[in-house]
């Protein structure tokens, strides 16, 4: 179904969602997961495979998939941190002109204008809690800096260097209310060196069947 043409990109995030929590009720009738990793694994997935599925949607569509995020309680600051960790920022700052009912425009110009003040003032607008503005402003710092230069290009996996420097913020501190967070962070870290070990085996293997074609060809 999720390669028929005539489907929008909520429907296929839809079927993503379902297929997620089929998953995981068969990992726990099957007694592989108990039922909170289950649920847990399961959403991660879905969020990574929103995150690319929103990456690769034209402009048009772009919208309704927000609208239906916010409607379906997805729009979680978990959410908008992995999306805007992973470069995607027509949907972070779409999701946060979602939740505040700010243009898009304004909100593109308050999160890139001089001060992080109009940032922080949409954070608290949008009902994200307070406990999370360091980590997606110490992110927006390191993507007005040129934060995501050297990474992979697209903007559906999540940038190691983006990443190390949020989770700096919590160094040598008590973490207190800001835990789930945090341990979110670190499996987002974990996410991406897997991503990034993935890239780097995929490039030598490219490289040696490149130079075993040419040895042949001479």
């Amino acid at each position: 179904m999720a390669a028929r043409d005539d489907l929008s990109t909520a429907a296929r995030q839809v079927l993503v969602t379902r297929l997620g929590e089929s998953l995981a009720g068969y990992a726990v009738g099957s007694e592989w997961l108990d039922v909170d990793n289950a649920l847990r694994i399961a959403r991660e997935a879905c969020e990574k495979m929103t995150v690319a599925l929103a990456a690769q949607t034209p402009d048009a569509e772009l919208g309704p998939l927000i609208r239906h995020l916010r409607e379906s309680g997805q729009l979680t600051a978990g959410f908008l941190l992995r999306a805007l960790l992973s470069g995607n920022t027509a949907l972070f700052e779409g999701a946060l002109a979602e939740l505040t009912g700010v243009p898009v425009r304004r909100v593109s110009a308050l999160i890139y204008g001089s001060s992080l003040s109009g940032a922080r003032a949409l954070f608290h607008k949008a009902g994200l809690p307070p406990s999370a503005y360091p980590a997606f402003r110490e992110a927006i710092e390191a993507m007005r800096e040129g934060g995501f230069d050297g990474e992979p290009k697209g903007a559906a996996r999540l940038k190691w260097r983006m990443i190390d420097r949020v989770l700096a913020l919590w160094d040598n501190k008590e973490f207190g209310e800001r835990a789930p967070l945090i341990t979110l962070q670190h499996c987002f870290a974990t996410e991406a060196a897997r991503e990034e070990a993935r890239r780097f085996c995929d490039e030598l293997v490219s490289r040696d069947s490149r130079s075993r074609r040419q040895r042949v060809a001479a």
